[in-house]
């Protein structure tokens, strides 16, 4: 008898396992130990999509948007942020959706100003986030301000974050308003959508041995190479020759409970 997805064994998860808090395996291939819960609501956030209960993560992850959510409450226009899919309460596989956001170490945060804090449960199934891209994401559109700016800033200069993902866009814009010390910029990296929410990353806990760190962003401000993202967008390269002769790519399987580090079956038993 096969065995089942990991995804159904993890998404049918309804809280946090009672262990110590710990990322095990890599942001794409793994699970979490004593994750916790976002409060739904807080003084400067707002989970949003509750039915998916993807409001959970590892504390240090919590910790960190509470943080950046008081830092977009001091920006003009916002009241805090609009949080979006952490992680599972046991992290691992998801139902539906994401690849990464497996070990409570990645949160999808909404470009759309929260200018309210009193949205209800059914207003946060139904409100969307906003798009702040134009041209197929080669320039911001006129919704992109300094705020989002500041905020972004704020999250790379965070020494817990790794990387955050923006749609090209965003990167080549910031670049160009970036004043002083750039270094920060190196942990904005351009990838496809995420134009509607931009992709926090936080590395691996310190003394977290089961944690597997994504490899650091290359040296440098990025600039250039967000840049020829661009171009690539306005000026699309011919496509690469297909081989009649190159065998034809192997389907993608769902993960089993085994393909995970064997830290996930403790987590997956635990109460």
């Amino acid at each position: 008898m096969a065995a089942p997805p990991a995804k159904q064994l993890f998404g049918a998860k309804a809280e946090g396992s009672a262990q110590k808090p710990a990322p095990f395996g890599s942001y794409a291939k793994g699970c979490v130990a004593g994750a916790v819960e976002l409060a739904e609501t807080g003084p400067t956030w707002q989970a949003m999509r509750l039915s998916r209960n993807r409001n959970w993560g590892h504390p240090e992850t919590i910790d960190f948007i509470q943080d950046l959510s008081r830092v977009a409450a001091r920006q003009k226009g916002w009241d805090g942020l609009y949080i979006g899919d952490i992680s599972q309460p046991r992290g691992g596989p998801m139902l539906s959706g994401h690849r990464s956001h497996q070990i409570g170490l990645d949160a999808d945060i909404w470009m759309r100003p929260a200018d309210r804090l009193n949205l209800s449960r059914n207003a946060r199934e139904n409100i969307s986030s906003i798009s702040m891209r134009r041209a197929a994401g080669a320039y911001v559109n006129s919704s992109w301000s300094k705020q989002h700016h500041a905020i972004l800033r704020a999250a790379a200069k965070d020494k817990r974050v790794a990387r955050i993902f923006v749609f090209p866009g965003a990167k080549v814009q910031m670049c160009k308003d970036a004043k002083g010390d750039r270094r920060w910029l190196r942990k904005i990296r351009p990838w496809w959508g995420h134009h509607y929410h931009f992709h926090v990353r936080l590395a691996c806990p310190k003394g977290a041995r089961g944690c597997v760190n994504q490899a650091a962003p290359p040296k440098g401000d990025g600039c250039a190479e967000a840049q020829e993202w661009v171009r690539n967008i306005l000026n699309p390269p011919p496509p690469k020759p297909v081989d009649p002769n190159a065998p034809k790519p192997k389907p993608k399987r769902d993960y089993t409970l085994s393909d995970l580090p064997q830290q996930c079956a403790a987590v997956l038993r635990s109460n």
